[in-house]
């Protein structure tokens, strides 16, 4: 899996990054939900620069004019509830792309630490031949991301896959690693140092779907 790491290189990425990490500025849902959207939109434009591009003449009011057009037919697909102001931000950029919905989530056994992954919605295209964007904003464990890959494949084998997140553990991006194929990509804002003791990314941003759209009672 080729893994392009966007915080490697200095960017205005730096500033919505700060925001949705701050104490201070994240608990503004309309803001963290924006931010969140705008990092998607950068993660998108850079994950475009490795699709597929075909010529076309394009007719203006005062001639024509040679330009190079994707030619990809994209499936973005996201988990809920985090992955929501993600994908709007994908949408953005790959607007004539086709949409998938899954459910992911952690189950915790006899309320331990310990959990499971349960998928129990999808929403999804034909994926044959297609290349699928898989939108995950946190790439904790990592497990959700290969749980929502093996959810998809029935629905067709598909021409390559990019994995996009926003923050994740190195641990995480090493799990995925060895479960995804070699034509997978995976773009990320940035890369944490670790996972604390409950499965989450430290220092990480908390707890994505909570701050955009408020806690939820079950865990």
């Amino acid at each position: 899996m080729k893994i392009h790491h966007l915080t490697q290189q200095n960017s205005v990425l730096n500033t919505f990054l700060s925001e949705i990490r701050d104490c201070k500025i994240q608990n503004d849902r309309m803001r963290f939900r924006r931010n969140i959207e705008r990092i998607g939109e950068i993660l998108g434009y850079e994950m475009s620069k490795s699709l597929n591009y075909q010529s076309k003449s394009i007719k203006t009011p005062l001639g024509s004019s040679q330009v190079d057009l994707a030619t990809n037919d994209i499936v973005l697909c996201s988990i809920l509830r985090a992955g929501i102001p993600l994908h709007h931000g994908l949408l953005n950029y790959f607007d004539k792309a086709e949409n998938a919905f899954i459910s992911a989530y952690r189950k915790h056994i006899d309320n331990s630490e310990q959990f499971e992954i349960n998928v129990e919605y999808i929403a999804c295209p034909n994926l044959k031949n297609k290349t699928i964007i898989l939108a995950d904003p946190m790439l904790a464990t990592g497990q959700s991301l290969v749980a929502t890959f093996e959810a998809l494949k029935p629905f067709g084998p598909p021409k390559e896959v990019h994995v996009i997140s926003i923050i994740g553990a190195q641990e995480g991006v090493d799990f995925i690693s060895t479960k995804f194929d070699s034509n997978t990509q995976l773009w990320i804002a940035r890369i944490d140092e670790e996972l604390n003791d409950k499965g989450y990314i430290v220092p990480g941003i908390g707890d994505a779907g909570d701050l955009a759209f408020g806690n939820k009672l079950q865990q």
